[in-house]
């Protein structure tokens, strides 16, 4: 598979991505051995480019990439995370998060873009994953606190790459506009564009592909794959039953003996200097 550099960084991506969302349990239950084995898969069909963050699955799926990737050679793969959503505890759990993954909500997520918020999240993160660096950090969803990502979070994260603690900064939305503002205002390389490059929705034609061309700097654009699943389940919790989750624990989900297939959730495409 062919890599394409982050713009004036070091870092090489290769062209599609694996998205570790739903090996955080999104929406459903991933059972451990089949999200091992969609990394894996990946792995073996050459992608070598693997994003994850805290917000999944309260911390599941970064734990969970970090032991896939374990025995893997560390020079031969990336991996970017988020920072913005700190993970802290959860002082009135319910007993499942609220917010689209199968987990316990032991933990909860706290907005926080601030310089130790910032550098928290990214020890964290790395002692989840087991790394000792990170290649790739964006801000995670800063949609409603542009003032402190951009005068806080994105300062701290360019003196961490002008250290070589990190490869390559951005942020990654769910718009374009914004992230057209980063790449325009912010020492960002790169944004992560989910949703708005694909056949239905081209808004990001309009604002932050023009801008990554013109001022040199990289998109990586992601979006949903979805293909035909099934689930087999002998009388048990079927993976998307919640009612499966009870007495589970953090690394090994309630339903994770029923047999499950399904793809691998979330693939994404690096557009370069916004070649499309």
């Amino acid at each position: 598979m062919r890599h394409r550099k982050i713009t004036n960084t070091s870092v090489e991506l290769s062209e599609l991505g694996f998205g570790a969302s739903v090996i955080g349990n999104l929406h459903r239950v991933t059972p451990a051995l089949d999200a091992a084995a969609a990394v894996e898969a990946a792995w073996d069909a050459g992608i070598r480019y693997f994003d994850t963050a805290p917000h999944y699955g309260l911390g599941l799926s970064e734990h969970r990439l970090g032991a896939a990737l374990r025995d893997r050679p560390r020079n031969e793969y990336v991996i970017s995370s988020k920072v913005g959503r700190l993970l802290v505890p959860n002082e009135r759990p319910r007993g499942v998060d609220d917010e689209g993954f199968v987990v316990r909500d032991d933990l909860r997520r706290q907005w926080d873009f601030s310089r130790d918020g910032v550098l928290r999240s990214i020890e964290a993160t790395l002692e989840r994953t087991g790394l000792d660096r990170l290649d790739v950090v964006y801000l995670h969803d800063p949609d409603d606190h542009w003032r402190q990502a951009a005068e806080e979070a994105m300062p701290v994260l360019a003196e961490l790459r002008g250290q070589g603690v990190i490869g390559a900064i951005g942020a990654g939305m769910n718009q374009s506009a914004m992230l057209a503002r980063f790449l325009r205002d912010t020492a960002a390389d790169v944004v992560m564009l989910a949703g708005r490059y694909t056949l239905l929705d081209q808004s990001a034609l309009d604002d932050v592909l023009p801008a990554a061309q013109e001022l040199d700097k990289s998109v990586v654009a992601g979006h949903e794959v979805r293909l035909p699943g099934r689930a087999a389940c002998s009388g048990r919790p079927c993976p998307g039953d919640r009612r499966g989750l009870r007495g589970a624990r953090h690394d090994s989900p309630g339903s994770g003996d029923c047999l499950s297939v399904h793809p691998s959730p979330y693939h994404q495409r690096h557009l370069g200097h916004a070649e499309c």
